[in-house]
């Protein structure tokens, strides 16, 4: 289980470096277009190619990652900090309140992200922000169950009781008793939904609802390939690796952080 946390978290961090140098560095200028150069192979010059545009793939992979790792991330902290509060709210009153909130999360739930981008983008146009609005939508429900299911298990222990009886209320005891022994179990679920969000935001920006151009994207650089795969192979394996790669790494990761957050398992496991 470490060696997986650790390749996990060494392919995230290739990921998260590239993304992060991209602020201040690339190769090459990812707007500037040289047909004369386009569709030549991995050298030198261009470490991995260039596109039909003669863009500079290894530049448009760094800045894509900025995109792709954000609309994840921003995505996944909307979904976080709007569920885990329905969750623990649901759990601690019950009642009405617990089916409003359910069945509200159950209706959302049964719209995957993609149909909600469509539904905004029909009104707002694509762009990322609508993507990051999609993706955080859809994260809610994950939250709000996972936090609802976890946190009634903890209403039934002692300790919670003991805090009921010596006179705290059901919210204060929600803060500070029932969601840090949830920290562990939403770290691990927030990094499997990063995953699950970089392939969300490709997904959408392959159909042309994430990020726009000029801005690069792993998923419209696949999308742009998908007609030249026979003639330069690279153009589409390149972003097609970078994407599998990254969620690769951080299912390893969020699989490694379970293992070492269980206190059920051994140390040396």
């Amino acid at each position: 289980m470490r060696a997986a946390l650790a390749l996990g978290a060494a392919l995230t961090g290739v990921a998260l470096t590239a993304a992060l140098v991209s602020l201040v560095w690339v190769p090459h200028d990812v707007t500037r277009m040289a047909i004369a150069d386009r569709l030549q192979g991995p050298s030198a010059a261009h470490w991995l190619g260039t596109d039909h545009f003669g863009r500079d793939i290894a530049a448009m992979l760094m800045t894509g990652a900025q995109t792709s790792l954000a609309v994840a991330l921003v995505a996944v902290g909307i979904g976080m900090s709007a569920g885990v509060p329905m969750g623990l709210a649901a759990a601690a009153r019950g009642g009405w309140l617990d089916e409003v909130i359910m069945r509200g999360n159950d209706l959302i739930f049964a719209f995957p992200a993609l149909v909600i981008a469509i539904l905004i983008t029909a009104v707002f146009g694509p762009s990322a922000l609508n993507a990051i609005l999609a993706i955080g939508i859809f994260n809610i429900p994950v939250f709000a169950r996972l936090t609802r299911g976890a946190a009634l298990a903890l209403w039934t222990l002692d300790y919670v009781r003991t805090a009921e009886l010596a006179g705290k209320g059901r919210a204060r005891i929600s803060v500070e008793h029932i969601l840090p022994n949830l920290a562990g179990l939403l770290v691990v679920q927030g990094t499997i939904q990063f995953s699950l969000g970089i392939l969300a935001e490709a997904g959408l920006s392959y159909v042309g609802l994430g990020a726009q151009p000029p801005t690069p994207s792993w998923g419209r650089m696949l999308a742009e390939a998908q007609t030249m795969v026979a003639l330069a192979p690279h153009v589409a394996l390149m972003p097609g690796l970078a994407i599998v790669a990254t969620v690769l790494g951080l299912n390893l990761l969020g699989d490694g952080l379970r293992d070492a957050l269980d206190p059920r398992r051994s140390p040396d496991a």
